[in-house]
């Protein structure tokens, strides 16, 4: 999979949140955007996600060396941050097959085994709206992780989670992103560490 944006730029109003953005990301890579809190780094990664219209240039998608249509990236994405809601009236068993049915998950990868790894499995079958917000994290995490997607998409990972769930991310990114294409948008290093390339916002002001 490959995301390019040439001379991609995003205003609200009058003001620009980045500009003149020449990059391309590649399957196989772990990449991270980072910046100040308010610099725009979530905004990037929505554009990257296709979920913000851009305001110049443009954003091209290809898989295998084909171009991927604009209505159809979605299938090839996987998201999880901090603004993306979870189905609070459901389980995390109900919320989890609810989104296969839209975005299927790894092969040979059940839902009581993804629950397991993410380390909440004793809930699996209690409202998400009774979860604490590390608890809702981690399913978010599961959900994103899990899909089987050459995308990956991460923002402030580690959100809300002690030591032992920022170590299960890190573990998890072991195990699950090194043949994706991963971003990671964080000012915190601990969350990309394993990235190996890093695109700082700030130089696209």
């Amino acid at each position: 999979m490959r995301i390019s944006l040439s001379d991609a730029g995003k205003r609200f109003n009058r003001e620009w949140i980045f500009r003149k953005l020449h990059y391309s990301f590649e399957s196989g890579n772990s990449y991270a955007i980072t910046g100040p809190n308010g610099s725009g780094k979530s905004t990037l990664l929505q554009a990257i996600a296709g979920a913000l219209t851009i305001s110049e240039g443009k954003v091209t998608y290809q898989l295998n060396g084909n171009a991927i249509a604009d209505d159809a990236v979605f299938k090839q994405i996987a998201i999880a941050a901090p603004y993306l809601e979870l189905i609070e009236e459901m389980t995390a068993t109900e919320f989890l097959s609810f989104h296969g049915g839209f975005k299927p998950f790894l092969p040979n990868h059940t839902i009581p085994e993804m629950l397991t790894v993410v380390g909440i499995e004793k809930a699996a079958h209690k409202q998400i709206r009774y979860y604490s917000s590390g608890m809702k994290q981690r399913l978010k995490l599961a959900q994103a992780v899990f899909s089987d997607t050459p995308v990956l998409l991460l923002d402030e990972p580690t959100t809300n989670l002690d030591a032992s769930g920022s170590a299960m991310y890190l573990s998890l990114m072991e195990k699950y992103a090194k043949d994706r294409l991963v971003i990671v948008c964080s000012n915190d290093p601990h969350e990309y560490v394993f990235c190996s390339q890093s695109l700082d916002i700030m130089g696209y002001k």
